[in-house]
């Protein structure tokens, strides 16, 4: 009977879905990729047909009478860019706000995260991630206005300055930095947590034996090895400032950013195409920092 049934197994017919599931079955990256396939091809369509019909609409104009979006192609937006003191300034405090961003929010998780990793017990190391963790928890806009109440004339931070000498930064682009620090310095913190906890502890004793000193270890030793995870992070303090336009409306005062000339353009003056070029500023300058980025082989171990 166990013959029959043996042989009745190896006579069963192979269907296509059978050879489909044993190929499967034998090859994992066959299967990956099937897997992820669906969900790449739509994320890529989306996602380029945007950014094509995105550049397309640089090149379109408004009427001045009707105020319509005219499908012509002109260089006038792309110009302006280059030649706009309006434009070629916001670009240059954009750039200047997110730098300070991301240098500043750098240099607090870089502690944070050696603490966490390295000197904190399991205990208190729980602790500390959930407090990274709390943050993201909370409503982006409710974090924005309650850095409005913290910088303003009655807030918490004029009291603590106040028998300084010292006032407020208020509302204004100082401010509006440090609003946005707070609000990616957790985006910053975890990869570089996650890079420091790959570095052997062993390491860092050998460079000690060997006589190195702190600040060796962390330039020689620490440093190179945790450089792609300060990358990682650093896109993300960079391309989150860089695109912000609510946190500038809170509490920037009068300043503006890339992001709110977009906003006023789609919005309230209703030139589409302008708002289009606009954009196009902070997607040059992120491929740009990319490729730059790619060239020094930084994100090769990410």
């Amino acid at each position: 009977m166990t013959k029959n049934s043996a042989s009745a197994g190896a006579l069963t017919p192979s269907t296509p879905a059978r050879r489909i599931s044993s190929y499967l079955y034998q090859h994992g990256k066959a299967r990956l990729r099937l897997l992820l396939a669906a969900p790449l091809f739509w994320l890529s369509l989306v996602y380029i047909a945007a950014l094509l019909m995105l550049l397309v609409t640089a090149f379109w104009s408004v009427d001045e009478f009707t105020g319509n979006t005219k499908v012509d192609w002109k260089l006038d937006n792309i110009i302006s860019l280059f030649t706009d003191p309006l434009y070629i300034k916001v670009t240059l405090r954009t750039i200047g706000v997110a730098l300070a961003v991301t240098i500043v929010d750098v240099l607090l998780a870089l502690p944070i995260a050696f603490f966490m990793s390295k000197i904190a017990g399991p205990k208190l190391r729980n602790i500390l991630a959930i407090s990274v963790l709390l943050p993201l928890w909370a409503s982006y806009l409710v974090k924005a206005y309650a850095w409005r109440s913290v910088l303003s004339n009655t807030g918490v931070l004029e009291w603590l300055l106040k028998p300084l000498g010292l006032e407020t930064p208020g509302y204004s682009l100082f401010g509006a930095s440090l609003t946005l620090g707070y609000m990616w310095l957790p985006y910053v913190i975890l990869p570089i947590y996650g890079g420091l906890e790959k570095v052997p502890s062993n390491l860092l004793e050998a460079s000690s034996d060997l006589g190195a000193g702190t600040f060796t270890t962390v330039r020689r030793v620490i440093f190179p090895l945790v450089l792609p995870s300060i990358i990682a992070g650093s896109i993300f303090a960079f391309s989150l400032s860089l695109g912000d336009y609510i946190t500038i409306n809170i509490v920037g005062g009068a300043n503006q950013m890339l992001g709110n000339l977009i906003y006023t353009n789609v919005g309230t003056a209703n030139n589409l195409p302008m708002a289009a070029a606009l954009a196009l500023i902070p997607i040059a300058i992120m491929f740009v920092y990319l490729g730059a980025v790619k060239r020094t082989g930084a994100l090769d171990s990410l």
